[in-house]
């Protein structure tokens, strides 16, 4: 079944689930029926199901938005680690990381879905010595993604709004999107996520809903907090984008507290997006 514009939905791996039915039954307690959903790789967010979770998941009952790739190394204790961990920011990992992305994209096939989301890793600035090699990988990755008719979108937050404008436009791929999260624009210290939704709208192809307080210590994670409680100012992002013109879904995503918090988290950050809506 399509997807209503401006759907409210859930990311597979907030929900810490380990199985399909688990993930239909948490979705069934929270109301929603769309979810971006994890490849499942072996190092992150992986599936029971293992090779026939694609067959479950189409079985399920839940409309799916695309799915989201996580590589084995990425290490999100501090923004430093991630840095050097993140993407294909390492050029060392490049090569197994373009690998398993292929992987990731046979898999985004096998469940009938024409998107995949992934964190790029810090783009260089213009001028940057590792900056052609970099975009040589993304063009890459674009050209594995491309062959299977694939939109891979960036998520952001690692770069500012800025960087990520100029290095899609000089890419000049037509199939690399971007996957928008508010958050992590706060997180990563990487500007005002309002502004950022202007600079980059017209390539925004997927939402991550989350909400976050700046750190008040350089060098160390802000606070990811419940919608509605940190400084994305959710009605102003959601009319911002809008205005805009973006009509996709919208994927509530909670990376803090156990199962049952999560859960709970989800539910009053659904409450907060159709009061937004309404």
């Amino acid at each position: 079944m399509p997807i209503e514009p401006l759907a409210i939905g859930v990311c597979s791996w907030s929900l810490q689930v380990k199985s399909v039915p688990e993930l239909k039954r948490l979705m069934d307690r929270l109301g929603v029926d769309v979810v971006q959903i994890a490849c499942g790789d072996p190092h992150h967010a992986s599936w029971d199901e293992g090779d026939a979770m694609p067959a479950a998941a189409k079985s399920a009952g839940f409309r799916m938005t695309g799915t989201m790739l996580g590589f084995p190394g990425e290490d999100y204790t501090t923004p430093k680690t991630i840095e050097h961990s993140g993407g294909f920011g390492n050029p060392a990992t490049r090569p197994e990381r373009l690998a398993r992305f292929q992987w990731a994209i046979d898999r985004t096939v096998q469940l009938g879905l024409g998107d995949i989301m992934l964190h790029a890793g810090f783009l260089p600035e213009p001028g940057h010595p590792d900056r052609k090699p970099f975009l040589d990988t993304l063009a890459k990755v674009s050209q594995l993604a491309a062959e299977k008719k694939i939109t891979v979108s960036f998520e952001t937050g690692q770069e500012t709004a800025q960087l990520l404008r100029r290095t899609l436009d000089d890419l000049k791929c037509p199939n690399l999107k971007i996957n928008f999260d508010p958050a992590n624009v706060i997180l990563y210290e990487m500007g005002d996520p309002i502004q950022a939704v202007e600079i980059l709208g017209p390539d925004i192809r997927s939402v991550h809903v989350k909400d976050a307080l700046r750190t008040k210590v350089p060098g160390t994670w802000g606070e990811e907090v419940p919608l509605g409680q940190g400084q994305v100012n959710i009605k102003r992002f959601i009319d911002t984008l809008k205005k805009v013109g973006y009509t996709g879904p919208l994927c509530i995503e909670r990376e803090v507290g156990d199962q049952e918090q999560r859960v709970k988290d989800i539910a009053h950050g659904i409450r907060v997006l159709k009061d937004c809506l309404a």
